[in-house]
């Protein structure tokens, strides 16, 4: 949080602990450069209590009473589960140093934006020294934002909104990948491929990043002289594999003139691929994918699937945390104003070392 109090003056020498950390978090930055209504899911990398009220601003510098509230996906959503497994590994200095990080998700995604904005009210009603927050649904959750901000609480956009979401929130910085240069690239290699009329299933209409990578593929198609249409489906079917394998069937028998499936992520790709083999297109139909499990692989490797796009997720968690714990301890600041942890398109050339990764549990 910010200091409003007297200002506490920092050890000459870090612990060695958090050298070390803060060590490893700059070189991988380095490297890098270059989804409640009800009752929300929680949970706490220790059982430290939260620190108490802005008056206790100045007493969170230094490591000792830091309180992280880190809002992400449902707790039953695969890709999220690596988001958090990397910030639970960062939790891991902040509960050193006497700290606590809290994990708040929605039950479900019908209303992400207003949930999210809800989430973030609820950590901030917690007296927070940081909350990392997708930016979902601007319209939805800007407003939310803005105010842990004027309450002096550092704010870390993560996974959805870009940098352009922080400059707009007054965030401190943006950690995760650029959606939409991650579609032109998905865009591009469907091009490269021979594909000339993309769909973009889209099971989380609205929400900005998915927007945003679904426009990704338009122009990256379009600069290649093909096209590409959006297929927007509810959210409620977000998880459902029966209603979205339909409805991607349907609408590819509906217009054979489409060559190129992309979805938002695994789940809906791995309907997609059933979608495609229901429907007898499997010669004709190249399909690719935003995110990245063990299936997306092996369907790439056995040569029936194009390509997944990686954000790698690990590392969004791991960065958000390791960030916002050297920020709010020791005004820690990496000079980058977004440090983007992907688009990184893995097809058949480099699987096997994405298998690889994934083997060792960082992929």
């Amino acid at each position: 949080m910010e200091r409003t109090q007297t200002r506490r003056r920092l050890p000459g020498r870090l612990p060695r602990r958090v050298l070390t950390a803060v060590g490893l978090l700059a070189a991988t930055a380095t490297t890098l450069a270059g989804c409640s209504s009800g009752a929300a899911k929680s949970g706490s990398s220790d059982g430290t209590a939260a620190s108490g009220g802005s008056a206790t601003a100045a007493a969170n510098s230094g490591g000792g009473q830091n309180s992280i509230y880190v809002i992400g996906g449902k707790a039953d959503d695969p890709f999220w589960s690596a988001i958090k497994r990397g910030g639970e590994d960062a939790a891991k200095l902040v509960k050193a140093s006497g700290g606590k990080v809290t994990f708040l998700g929605p039950q479900n995604y019908d209303n992400l934006g207003p949930d999210a904005a809800k989430l973030t009210l609820t950590a901030l009603s917690q007296n927070p020294s940081a909350i990392l927050v997708p930016d979902w649904v601007p319209e939805n959750q800007d407003a939310a934002i803005k105010q842990a901000i004027a309450k002096g609480v550092k704010v870390f956009v993560y996974n959805s909104g870009g940098v352009a979401a922080a400059k707009r929130t007054g965030a401190v910085k943006y950690i995760g990948s650029d959606d939409y240069e991650a579609g032109k690239a998905g865009g591009a290699k469907f091009a490269e491929e021979g594909a000339k009329n993309i769909l973009c299933v889209n099971t989380l209409p609205g929400a900005a990043n998915t927007e945003a990578r679904c426009k990704g593929i338009g122009e990256g198609i379009a600069a290649k002289g093909g096209r590409s249409k959006q297929l927007p489906l509810p959210s409620s079917n977000f998880g459902n594999p029966t209603a979205v394998t339909q409805a991607i069937k349907a609408a590819l028998l509906k217009d054979r003139s489409v060559d190129g499936v992309v979805t938002i992520s695994t789940g809906d790709a791995d309907s997609a691929a059933a979608a495609i083999e229901q429907g007898g297109l499997s010669d004709k139909v190249k399909l690719g994918t935003f995110d990245m499990d063990d299936k997306q692989l092996a369907r790439i490797k056995n040569g029936k699937q194009l390509f997944c796009i990686d954000q790698q997720p690990y590392l969004q968690g791991y960065l958000a945390v390791s960030q916002a714990y050297g920020y709010t301890a020791y005004g820690l600041k990496l000079p980058q104003s977004s440090l983007l942890t992907g688009p990184a398109v893995i097809n058949a050339d480099n699987v096997d070392q994405a298998i690889d990764g994934a083997k060792a549990g960082v992929r």
